[in-house]
């Protein structure tokens, strides 16, 4: 499974794209806590203290905000599944 970074997250991990392992009943929040494990500077930029997605970032699955997903970041994922994450950006 893919998981596409923007912006300043990029540095953080290195590239612009991560491969993630896929398991049957693989959560949104799963792989978000896996790649906060992997890249111990992305958790804070992506989660809270209590382990919820900040509400600044947005993450999306094929193109859909997590927020308007069934079930959130609790939203169970396919091996064919494209995560991409943006942190928040400002400019004019």
């Amino acid at each position: 499974m893919k998981v596409n970074f923007f912006a300043t997250l990029r540095p953080i991990v290195g590239s612009k794209t991560v491969e993630v392992g896929f398991t049957e009943g693989l959560t949104l929040r799963q792989v978000l806590n896996d790649l906060s494990v992997r890249f111990p500077q992305l958790r804070p930029e992506l989660l809270d203290e209590n382990g919820n997605l900040c509400g600044h970032v947005h993450v999306f699955v094929n193109g859909r905000d997590a927020t308007f997903l069934p079930n959130q970041v609790d939203a169970l994922l396919k091996p064919e599944d494209v995560i991409s994450i943006f942190p928040p950006v400002g400019g004019g």
